[in-house]
């Protein structure tokens, strides 16, 4: 009997220190930074001011105050609510703890099976041009980068698919389903990026996974914390990844400026059923990245970073005891004729 009454007050004793070590910003959980990091096997390697660094053997983790994006080894990624201090320690969101930065940091032990078939997604079409500069359509250079990472997928065993084969418009939601129907293990949707300022100094690629229920989205016409659950949530980890992998290869591959991990509930992404993302390649307004995005060398070099993202991401969710894809793969083009012209143009919106 006493020994039960120890047990309970150390119970009790524990759970009021746990319940002490949470703070809640703005009515919202958070953890203090430097407890998570304990408990996972992090260390303080250094704190400037309003930046904090976490390391371990394999791992690097940059916050820095009221900002809403972390940098993990190596790469950005926006998260779903502000760093925040509190009483001179810094802390971060529940939700960005185990919805963004655990995943990331911690990916989950391999258990499912390879990737086999891959939907690819060219956006734009037809009479949704997508961006442009001068007589250059972002829907011209979706394609033809489709069309590259097809052929180098196909050569690495994959199988592939594509929403559209030439310059027609596929409405928003039967991109998606078309990937549903076809049982395609992942979902990758292909645009190019532009903007109407500073176009001198905004440069890079970034890459979008579907937005956590209750956060807000990160895109520019995203939506708030309130809408509900979407299909891509089941598979809201796996995407999460995918996106790192891919955003990190291409960083890495092309040298170019990290515009992170981004979230969203992009038409695209929002119905599909199997890992997805939405990758904006680049800037075509950038005086020196858009003349590069007109090449079809440098096209490839991107369609191969791509592929680097999806094996590493392979690598990371696929079984070693699954069977692997097989070496030669076969081609399944889908192309939608005469879709309805009812549906909207924008991937920004719902």
């Amino acid at each position: 009997m006493k020994f039960r009454c120890w047990l309970g007050l150390l119970l009790a004793v524990a759970c009021t220190a746990a319940a002490a070590r949470a703070v809640f910003v703005n009515s919202r959980s958070y953890q203090p930074v430097e407890d998570w990091a304990d408990a996972n096997g992090l260390r303080l390697a250094a704190r400037h001011g309003e930046v904090l660094v976490l390391t371990n053997r394999t791992a690097r983790l940059v916050l820095e105050k009221d900002s809403h994006q972390a940098e993990i080894n190596g790469v950005n990624v926006v998260l779903s609510f502000p760093v925040a201090v509190d009483r001179g320690q810094f802390a971060v969101s529940q939700m960005d703890l185990s919805r963004t930065i655990g995943p990331l940091l911690f990916p989950a032990r391999p258990t499912g099976r390879p990737v086999f078939t891959i939907a690819l997604d060219p956006g734009h079409g037809g009479r949704d041009t997508g961006n442009h500069v001068g007589w250059h359509f972002e829907k011209t250079y979706t394609l033809a980068l489709a069309t590259e990472l097809r052929d180098q997928l196909l050569a690495a065993g994959f199988r592939v698919i594509l929403t559209r084969t030439k310059d027609n418009y596929v409405e928003l939601p039967v991109r998606p389903d078309l990937a549903n129907r076809a049982n395609a293990d992942l979902f990758v949707s292909l645009h190019f990026n532009a903007t109407a300022t500073a176009k001198s100094e905004v440069s890079g690629p970034e890459t979008y996974c579907i937005t956590p229920v209750g956060a807000a989205s990160s895109n520019a016409q995203g939506e708030g914390a309130n809408y509900g659950a979407t299909t891509a949530n089941l598979s809201e980890r796996k995407s999460l990844l995918l996106a790192y992998q891919v955003q990190r290869s291409l960083v890495k591959n092309l040298g170019t400026k990290d515009r992170g991990v981004r979230r969203a509930r992009y038409a695209v992404l929002r119905d599909a059923a199997m890992p997805a993302i939405l990758i904006e390649s680049g800037y075509m307004t950038h005086p020196v990245e858009g003349r590069k995005i007109f090449d079809a060398g440098y096209r490839k070099q991107i369609a191969a970073a791509i592929l680097k993202g999806i094996l590493n991401y392979q690598k990371l969710t696929a079984s070693p005891s699954s069977s692997p894809a097989p070496a030669v793969a076969t081609n399944k083009a889908a192309n939608v004729r005469g879709a309805s012209r009812s549906g909207t143009t924008n991937k920004n919106l719902p």
